[in-house]
């Protein structure tokens, strides 16, 4: 996907991704069908919001000391961020019955669960099979961080390999309404989890039967998590990668030369299989799958792979930056929001004794934050919702700087005139904000790819440069800046706010930031006409 003509590359790709043979256009998708693929992203958002609103107390309760917050935040960001395109070159090459993508997801939805366990339950477990008071904090802090970093990590992690499987499956409009409905249900999930976390289930009767608010959560959180991802894998069927030339020798007339079955292999949904015909290009690329093959072999080395992502298309790497840059912004301003709202607008303070009236108060500022979040969540959806009307007006570049102006504005305004009552009417700029993210770099991608499917189908066979990126790749590439803003925004913002004496400068660094993402959209990222 670089220049052409040049050597030494490594191939991530199957061959329905690198030559015009296979290429069918998969048919097109029922709407339930798609609603049922955007599920896993309805329950990782649950699970994320029920993270966001208990993990904090979690770590508070069982001791953990303030030295390590920054390890347990810190670590997972790290692992994902240089293990994401590891885990997408390796989807890109899964030769599993069951299709490229879904096993990993199922791997990665098996480790957040295991993740939500250790963390909503880790204390109780440890404190009913070890007695010894210092053995059992050992023992609390150990658990409760593994099951914090893993949950973080599988749960980042699985959008990679959930967007590839859309864009593996489904045709080019299936993939932008896919996009639409994942925002759409990840707002609703996030929404959903607040709203439960918010609830006091210490005093209802199924907090009394379960033990703990914790056991509460964890319960619904397993249960939604583990119906969402039932409902995702059975959404739409994978075609495993299979050998094309087993296929194709018996449809074959007797004056054909016989095809070799060096590593051809077909990928898509079982329905793109089964209706691509015989296409007399394959012929054309006998030479090219023979070369590919042998660059496959080697495809999975960490040097191969690190080639791919240098040697990225400028307008790709355009695309992480920009998508770095939001993610940046928004997790500025969002993980610092509820101390924002306890401390900044309520005036409240969180070092003061925790029964004096200042204590309660930030107390109170922290719950009208997280009913701040819910509002964000359920604007996220909606927006969404209204995304598919506006991208035939303004396109995918007015979604992408809009979002981004309307963000950084909102943002300013709250850190420069903080109220209750209008920063949690500009909660909702935040949901423009987050539906942005999810939805238009991925467009964006879908539409590279197709751009550079039709410059394939116009060579037919001819020299292509395949830089040794598949679609998992691309996809890892993209979401693993979610990674590396968690790493700039742990590391940094703590000092900003040291060296300001106020978290008020979270919130205008949120926006600055912002509005220079708005002039990189419009000047730097390339948009398919």
């Amino acid at each position: 996907m670089g220049g052409p003509g040049q050597s030494g590359t490594h191939t991530y790709q199957s061959l329905a991704d690198s030559c015009p043979a296979g290429s069918g256009e998969p048919p097109r998708r029922p709407t339930g069908r798609l609603i049922m693929h955007s599920m896993a992203m309805f329950g990782r958002e649950f699970c994320y919001a029920v993270e966001a609103a208990y993990v904090t107390p979690v770590l508070l309760s069982v001791g953990l000391p303030k030295s390590l917050y920054s390890t347990v935040w810190l670590l997972s960001p790290v692992l994902g961020f240089l293990l994401q395109p590891v885990v997408g070159s390796a989807s890109d090459h899964c030769r599993s019955s069951w299709g490229r993508r879904r096993p990993y997801i199922l791997a990665l939805g098996l480790l957040m669960l295991l993740g939500l366990t250790l963390y909503l339950n880790g204390d109780a477990v440890v404190s009913a099979l070890i007695v010894h008071p210092r053995k059992k904090l050992v023992w609390a802090i150990s658990v409760t961080m593994i099951g914090v970093v893993l949950f973080d990590f599988a749960a980042d992690f699985i959008d990679g390999p959930i967007k590839a499987y859309l864009f593996d499956v489904c045709s080019h409009k299936d993939k932008e309404r896919g996009l639409h409905y994942h925002a759409l249900f990840t707002g609703f999930g996030g929404a959903l989890g607040y709203i439960l976390g918010a609830i006091d289930w210490a005093h209802l009767k199924l907090g009394r039967l379960l033990g703990t608010e914790f056991q509460v959560m964890f319960f619904f959180s397993a249960l939604v998590l583990i119906l969402s991802l039932i409902i995702h894998l059975c959404s739409i069927p994978e075609a495993s990668l299979r050998d094309v030339a087993k296929d194709i020798v018996p449809q074959q007339s007797s004056g054909d030369p016989p095809l070799s079955s060096d590593g051809m292999h077909k990928y898509g949904s079982i329905e793109k299989v089964r209706n691509d015909s015989v296409n007399p290009e394959l012929l054309m690329c006998r030479q090219k799958i023979k070369t590919t093959t042998q660059q496959t072999r080697k495809a999975m080395s960490m040097r191969s792979l690190l080639r791919a992502l240098v040697h990225m298309p400028p307008h790709y790497r355009c695309l992480c930056v920009s998508h770095l840059i939001g993610w940046t912004a928004f997790l500025s301003n969002m993980l610092f929001f509820t101390d924002f709202m306890g401390q900044i607008v309520y005036h409240g303070d969180p070092y003061s004794m925790h029964n004096s009236t200042e204590f309660l108060i930030y107390e109170r500022g922290v719950e009208v934050g997280c009913w701040g979040l819910c509002i964000n969540s359920v604007f996220s959806s909606l927006y969404s919702y209204f995304q598919k009307a506006l991208v035939s007006y303004i396109g995918l570049k007015g979604l992408y700087f809009m979002g981004y102006l309307l963000f950084g504005l909102g943002t300013g305004f709250i850190g420069l005139f903080p109220n209750v009552y209008s920063t949690l009417v500009l909660c909702a700029l935040f949901g423009v904000m987050s539906s942005t993210l999810y939805t238009v770099p991925f467009n964006l991608l879908a539409e590279y790819h197709q751009e550079e499917e039709k410059e394939r189908q116009q060579i037919q066979g001819g020299d292509l440069d395949s830089r040794g990126r598949g679609k998992g790749v691309d996809c890892a590439a993209l979401t693993c800046m979610v990674q590396l803003a968690q790493i700039l925004v742990g590391g940094g913002l703590g000092f900003l706010v040291n060296t300001a004496g106020s978290v008020i400068v979270v919130v205008i660094t949120a926006s600055a930031v912002a509005l220079i993402g708005c002039c990189f959209v419009a000047l730097f990222v390339r948009y398919v006409d």
